[in-house]
């Protein structure tokens, strides 16, 4: 489990979050969910260590994580940031390869290509795997880079708005893959996501944030309330429950709510 205690994070006179404290399950997939600006990216970033934190503190499994090397820190939890752009010519198997570089620093070995092996065939990617990232649509190149965060082979991952600008089909492929993650390996999973649906339809915790602090954390039920999204988002939801799942409809507000 990954916790965070009093998290705070300033740039200047500008308070970004405050005092955030938040848990994120070991084996669930955790959707951190909440308005432009409310601090989402910054707290993901602060988790990976790709920030620092101006106060408060971050445990792994109880241990703060300053205690551990970045080296040993990297091969315990991945990240995925929003939108990753390679200038390099590469194909979808030399990209995924660079996901061993914490175990092997760039001299594969049997159990390097085995990894990359493994999260290539887990995400189907196979008939793409000679492909360049260049040739690729946008769907496509970001389940490549997912296989890369997935052959680092981490407890935990953190992904960044890895939904962003994707067409349902390939939101939906992340999103399964994500689920089969955690279901069938035990991975834990983190994410910042703005499509409330896809978050109270896949996740099992989820955390929301407003204005740099958390407005509400909990199981989906306790979080994904008519009352509490709009509270969070300042729209009329009406949430509909069926066989395949609940629906948020956020669509033709009834009345602007103040």
């Amino acid at each position: 489990m990954i916790t965070v205690d009093n998290l705070s994070k300033a740039y200047r006179n500008r308070t970004v979050l405050s005092n955030v404290s938040a848990r994120f399950p070991a084996g669930r997939l955790t959707s951190l969910i909440g308005p432009n600006g409310a601090g989402k990216t910054t707290l993901l970033m602060m988790v990976a260590r790709l920030l620092e934190p101006s106060q408060g503190g971050i445990r792994l499994e109880g241990r703060p994580v300053s205690d551990i090397r970045i080296g040993d820190y990297a091969k315990r939890v991945a990240t995925l940031r929003q939108a990753p752009d390679f200038n390099l010519r590469l194909t979808v198997e030399e990209l995924v390869a660079f996901g061993r570089f914490p175990h092997s620093h760039g001299a594969l070995t049997p159990e390097d290509h085995r990894a990359i092996d493994e999260a290539i065939a887990f995400l189907s990617l196979e008939p793409l795997r000679q492909s360049y990232l260049n040739e690729l649509s946008g769907g496509q190149r970001q389940m490549a880079f997912l296989a890369m965060t997935i052959a680092q082979q981490t407890d935990c991952l953190l992904l960044d708005e890895p939904l962003n600008n994707l067409d349902i089909r390939h939101a939906v492929r992340i999103m399964r893959a994500l689920r089969r993650l955690c279901d069938e390996h035990g991975r834990t999973v983190v994410l910042v996501v703005h499509d409330i649906n896809f978050a109270a339809n896949y996740s099992n915790y989820i955390v929301a944030m407003k204005g740099g602090s958390v407005h509400c954390a909990g199981m989906v039920p306790e979080v994904v309330t008519e009352a509490r999204l709009r509270d969070l988002y300042g729209l009329d939801f009406e949430i509909t429950h069926g066989e395949r799942g609940c629906l948020c409809n956020y669509f033709n507000p009834s009345e602007e709510p103040t």
